[in-house]
């Protein structure tokens, strides 16, 4: 219950999409609670950077399982997913007023906190993760890397050539104590990649002609399990698995894409929407499409995790680790700028009131609520301000 109850008030805060997630995460369970201290985060993150699947919800399911084993990763899935996977299934039955113009203005403000958040992960990680100047141009390669190409195979080039570069600018990195991430490999590991594997080949294997719940799974695994970056990544395959067989329309979809932007937690809720506008039950058709495409990375998560974490106590991994999470600080302030900075930020009075959340998050301890409230009640303020 209190993973339940950590996650369920993320889930219900968590604006701004995947690489804000991460953000709050860290402010929650290193900063606030200490369920992690800062490098272990790092290794979470790194991993589940690598790992094909909704980034940022595998972050919040490993963070479960290492506090509470399995019940644990599924007291956090559920708690951080719930509530977008609720509001996206009453999505489906509602008419599309949120689309008003003061809607879209508070919408607006959901993106100036992703700002804020993200601006405070990029200065806390930096700080712990890149102490001398080796790190930091690992950092700077990293974010020069990505912006040059912003996709998420770029991302993990960059992590690649980080842990590389570790071997020769960090050989002051310390080896890597006993720590949250020590986990043993057990049969069930194999068992669980076996798992994944066998259901991505089924789900490869099955025709898309005619909707049925077992296409309507298979569709929604093809896309959890090949998508690598997720968020916004996300979209064309699930515009594929759904348009392209007429299951939903165009609009429909297009409906979903916008009603996801103003609701907190997972973009990957998106397939409750999706599931529930199906000629299916709505109720069987969003519950398969969640399983479906959270599945594979949760599989995939849990099967290699444990080895993760015997390669990072190796004697030379400390170097590694050392780099990769220097390069994972540049990853994060390269996705700082682009998307977030970019789609956010369009006025010099987005850029101050992104501060002031920056300046609430940098001074309070629970500041994330308080930065949500402030932001969206200055963008509607503006807005109302300039239409009358």
């Amino acid at each position: 219950m209190e993973i339940f109850r950590a996650f369920l008030a993320l889930g219900l805060t968590s604006f701004g999409g995947p690489v804000a997630h991460l953000g709050y995460m860290r402010r929650e369970f290193v900063s606030r609670r200490g369920w992690l201290d800062e490098d272990d985060y790092a290794q979470l993150l790194a991993i589940c950077q690598f790992l094909p699947g909704p980034a940022s919800s595998q972050m919040g399911f490993a963070i479960g399982l290492l506090r509470g084993g399995w019940c644990g990763a599924l007291a956090a899935f559920a708690g951080f997913t719930l509530p977008s996977a609720l509001l996206m299934f009453g999505f489906a039955y509602v008419a599309l007023g949120w689309q008003s113009e003061y809607a879209k203005a508070a919408t607006h403000g959901l993106k100036l906190v992703a700002v804020a958040v993200v601006a405070h992960a990029v200065i806390g990680m930096a700080r712990q993760l890149t102490p001398d100047m080796g790190r930091r141009l690992i950092a700077i390669g990293a974010v020069a890397g990505v912006l040059a190409s912003p996709t998420p195979l770029m991302q993990l080039v960059v992590i690649g050539v980080g842990a590389v570069l570790g071997q020769f600018v960090c050989r002051r990195a310390t080896t890597p104590r006993a720590s949250v991430l020590d986990l043993p490999v057990r049969a069930w590991h194999v068992v669980l990649f076996g798992a994944y594997a066998i259901l991505l080949a089924l789900a490869l294997l099955v025709s898309v002609q005619g909707l049925s719940p077992l296409a309507l799974f298979a569709a929604f695994y093809r896309t959890g399990a090949l998508v690598f970056g997720g968020g916004h990544v996300v979209l064309p395959l699930l515009q594929e698995a759904v348009v392209s067989p007429g299951w939903v329309s165009q609009d429909t979809f297009l409906a979903g894409y916008g009603a996801a932007q103003a609701v907190p937690g997972p973009m990957f809720s998106l397939a409750a929407f999706l599931g529930a506008s199906t000629p299916l039950q709505p109720v069987v058709g969003a519950a398969i499409a969640l399983a479906g495409i959270f599945l594979p990375g949760f599989l995939l998560l849990g099967a290699l995790l444990p080895v993760w974490s015997r390669m990072s106590t190796h004697p030379r991994a400390a170097m590694s680790i050392a780099g990769a999470n220097a390069a994972v600080v540049g990853v994060l302030a390269a996705a700082f700028y682009n998307p977030v900075w970019i789609q956010g930020v369009r006025s010099l009075s987005d850029a101050l009131v992104a501060g002031v959340g920056l300046l609430m998050l940098l001074a309070l301890r629970r500041g994330a609520p308080w930065a949500v409230l402030w932001c969206t009640f200055a963008t509607t303020c503006a807005y109302a301000v300039t239409r009358h």
